[in-house]
C-alpha cells in the first residue's frame, strides 16, 4: 500500500473504488485517519441500488461501509454522512466534483480518476490495494479436487478424481450460511479486482463468473438462484498433446492437414484440456495461436493471445482475427448461432480453426452445423472431429465430400453429392450425409451395413443350417453349429467364402459339444 500520510483536520472523501477493494477499511484500521471522513449518502444509495439488482458489487460495497463505520468508532475517526444534492450519471465523477466544492481530499484507487482530479486542481491520494493471494476457497481443494460446490443451507461438496471418473465428497458436516457464502464471494471479488492475473469475465444481475488464477469461479445469487451459491473449478493437470499417446498418423494430420477441427464431448470430459494441449502443440510448431473464450480459463503461454467473448462483439472478434491472421484460433465453448457463424466465417477466410462443442457423440457435433450452413459447405469448414471421453481421445472422424449413390439406394439416377464421415484410424465409412428433397439425411452406414450383413448371413446360412447360432462382433462373425451339422456345413462353404469377400468380414465356425 502507498505510504500516504493522512493526518490533521483535513476532510477526506472516498470514492467507490477504495470501498469495494477494501482500501478504505485498511486505512481506518491502520490508524491512517485522524481528521474527518465524509461518506456521501449517494454512495450508500448507489451500492444499495446495485445490491437490489443482484449485483455482487452492491453487497460488497454495503458490507465494506458497515465494517468501516465500526472501525471508525473503534479508532475515534469522525465520520459524516453528507448528501451531494446533485444528479449524476457517474457516482465517482460526482464525488470528485463534490470533493472540489468541499475543499477536501479525494481518496481513490483509480489512476484515471486521480489524473482527472489533478487536472481540476483537486487534492487527491491515489492508493492502490495491497496485493494478496489468500483465498478461503483454497482450503477446500487438495491435489485430487476437480471442483468445489458451496451452497447456503447445504454442506460443502467437492468432486474428486479426473474427468469422467470422479466421485462426490462431503467436505464438512456443518451447513453453510448465507453469510459464509457472501464472505467468500466478497473475498473472490476483491482479489479479482486487484490481482493482475485475474479478471471478472461476466457480471450479470444474478450471476458473476470470475477467472482467478487457475480457478474458474461461478457465483449465483437470488433471484436468479434459490440461494447464494459458489462453484469453483480448477484443472488438475496440464497435459501436453504427447501425453495423450496419440497415433503418429493423427499427429501428422494435426500438423499437416487438419485446419477445421471440432473437439466434442459431454460436459466435464476434458474437451478444454485437450484444446489447451493442442494450442500449445501448435505454438511449439512455430504457429501463431489465439483463442476465443468465455470465460478465459485456458492456462496458456503469454505468446498466445486470449480474447474474451464477454468483452467483445462477434463483429469485433471477426475483424481483429481476420486482420491479425493467426495460423490457428481455438474457439472454446461454441454455443450460440453467433459462435458458429464466427467459426464458419473465419474458417472460410483461411484461418485454421479448433472449435470446442458439447456433444454426446461425435456425429452430434457435426449435426450442430447442419441447420446453420449448407450441407455441401461442411467439408470445407470441418475436416477432423475429435471426440473426448473420460479425458481420452476415444474417436476421430474425418469428413470428405464425394459424388456417389448413397448406401441403401439402388437406382443409379439417385447419385448425388454425399458427405462421408469415416473413422480416421480404420478408414471405415460410418456415416453419410446428403439431401433428399428438402430434407437432410444422416445415415449410420456402419449400422446399415451390419444389418445387411446379418440379414444376408442368416438368409444364406440358416437356409442350410437352421439350428445354427450366429454372433457378429464388428468385422468378426462366429457361426456356432452342432456336430451333426458338419456335413451340411460343407455344402455352404463356398457361399460363406463369398460372403467374407462381399462384406469384408472374417467368418469362423465353432462346433458345439
Amino acid at each position: 500500500m502507498s505510504s500516504v500520510k493522512i493526518a490533521g483536520e483535513d476532510v477526506y472523501v472516498p470514492d467507490s473504488t477504495v470501498v469495494v477493494n477494501g482500501v478504505l477499511r485498511r486505512l481506518v484500521s491502520e490508524g491512517r485517519f485522524s481528521g474527518r471522513l465524509v461518506i456521501c449518502r449517494e454512495l450508500v444509495e448507489y451500492f444499495e441500488k446495485l445490491a437490489s439488482e443482484g449485483n455482487i458489487l452492491g453487497f460488497i460495497g454495503l458490507e465494506e461501509l458497515r465494517i468501516v463505520r465500526g472501525l471508525c468508532s473503534k479508532y475515534g475517526v469522525e465520520v459524516d454522512n453528507i448528501s451531494m444534492n446533485k444528479k449524476f450519471d457517474n457516482i465517482d465523477l460526482a464525488i470528485m466534483e463534490f470533493t472540489h466544492e468541499l475543499g477536501g481530499i479525494l481518496i481513490t484507487s483509480s489512476k484515471a480518476q486521480a489524473l482527472a482530479a489533478e487536472v481540476l486542481g483537486i487534492k487527491v491520494h491515489l492508493i492502490t490495494p495491497t496485493p494478496t493471494t489468500n483465498l478461503t476457497l483454497e482450503k477446500f481443494f487438495d491435489k485430487n479436487t476437480m471442483s468445489v460446490h458451496l451452497k447456503e443451507g447445504a454442506k460443502p461438496l467437492a468432486k474428486k478424481g479426473r474427468p469422467g471418473m470422479w466421485y462426490l465428497v462431503e467436505l464438512d458436516s456443518n451447513t453453510l450460511s448465507r453469510g459464509d457464502i457472501e464472505l467468500i464471494a466478497n473475498e473472490v471479488m476483491e482479489l479479482a479486482r486487484n490481482s493482475p492475473n485475474s479478471v471478472i469475465e461476466i457480471d450479470r444481475q444474478g450471476s458473476t463468473i470470475v477467472q482467478l488464477g487457475d480457478y474458474r469461479i461461478i457465483i449465483t445469487r437470488p433471484p436468479m438462484s434459490s440461494g447464494w451459491e459458489i462453484t469453483a473449478v480448477r484443472p488438475l493437470v496440464r497435459p501436453k498433446l504427447e501425453d495423450y499417446k496419440l497415433p503418429d498418423k493423427l499427429l501428422r494430420r494435426f500438423e499437416e492437414r487438419a485446419e477445421g477441427i471440432l473437439i466434442a464431448g459431454a460436459p466435464g470430459m476434458g474437451k478444454t484440456t485437450f484444446a489447451q494441449a493442442l494450442a500449445e502443440y501448435y505454438l511449439r510448431k512455430g504457429k501463431i495461436v489465439k483463442t476465443i473464450e468465455s470465460p478465459r480459463d485456458m492456462r496458456l503461454p503469454p505468446q498466445v493471445t486470449q480474447y474474451s467473448k464477454a468483452y467483445a462483439s462477434p463483429d469485433e472478434l471477426h475483424d481483429v482475427l481476420l486482420l491479425s491472421r493467426p495460423d490457428y484460433t481455438v474457439f472454446d465453448e461454441m454455443r450460440t448461432d453467433d459462435d458458429f457463424k464466427l467459426y464458419v466465417d473465419l474458417r472460410l477466410a483461411g484461418i485454421g480453426m479448433v472449435g470446442v462443442v458439447h456433444a454426446t457423440s461425435p456425429i452430434d457435433a457435426l449435426q450442430r452445423f447442419i441447420r446453420r450452413v449448407d450441407l455441401g459447405m461442411i467439408p470445407s469448414i470441418i475436416d477432423t472431429v475429435v471426440f473426448i471421453d473420460r479425458g481420452e481421445v476415444s474417436k476421430v472422424y474425418v469428413v470428405n465430400m464425394t459424388v456417389k449413390l448413397p448406401t441403401g439406394l439402388r437406382e443409379a439416377d439417385l447419385a448425388r453429392p454425399v458427405v462421408e464421415v469415416r473413422d480416421f484410424i480404420t478408414d471405415e465409412l460410418e456415416y453419410e450425409m446428403y439431401t433428399f428433397g428438402d430434407e437432410t439425411i444422416v445415415v449410420p452406414v456402419r449400422k446399415l451395413v451390419r444389418s445387411a450383413i446379418e440379414h444376408r448371413l442368416k438368409e444364406v446360412i440358416l437356409r442350410e443350417l437352421p439350428s445354427a447360432n450366429i454372433k457378429i462382433n464388428g468385422n468378426s462373425v462366429t457361426i456356432y453349429i452342432a456336430r451333426e451339422d458338419l456335413k451340411k456345413l460343407r455344402k455352404v462353404a463356398k457361399k460363406i467364402k463369398s460372403l467374407e469377400n462381399d462384406f469384408n468380414v472374417d467368418i469362423n465356425v465353432k462346433v458345439l459339444e
